[in-house]
């Protein structure tokens, strides 16, 4: 497992502070597998045609969560909040792939 550093701790706790509402999270367990599914599948012209909707359908989950959660995606800010949502999610259902400082944000509590 790999441990982050202080500035991906600070990523992933801003992640978190931007992602509090239960259907905006609810959202992203739908939409973020559906997209990381995607990337694979669209590699090759046969999982093209599968690909495509799960990548538009996995945005549009995490567009309706932000709608809920009244915040703008965290990748408008910090487009490696991309790779941050992944590591949420792979946490949230139970395999985390890195290891974190669970601590408030700096300049401010999560």
């Amino acid at each position: 497992m790999l441990k982050l550093n202080d500035e991906w701790n600070e990523l992933f706790l801003s992640y978190e502070q931007d992602h509090q509402h239960p259907t905006n999270q609810a959202c992203h367990k739908i939409g973020i597998p559906m997209i990381l599914a995607s990337l694979p599948l669209g590699a090759s012209l046969i999982g093209l045609p599968l690909a495509i909707p799960l990548f538009t359908v996995g945005w549009g989950f995490q567009f309706v969560g932000h709608a809920f959660e009244g915040k703008a995606p965290s990748f408008v800010s910090d487009p490696r909040s991309l790779l941050v949502g992944a590591l949420w999610w792979f946490e949230k259902v139970g395999l985390p792939l890195v290891k974190r400082e669970r601590a408030t944000l700096k300049g401010g509590s999560c």
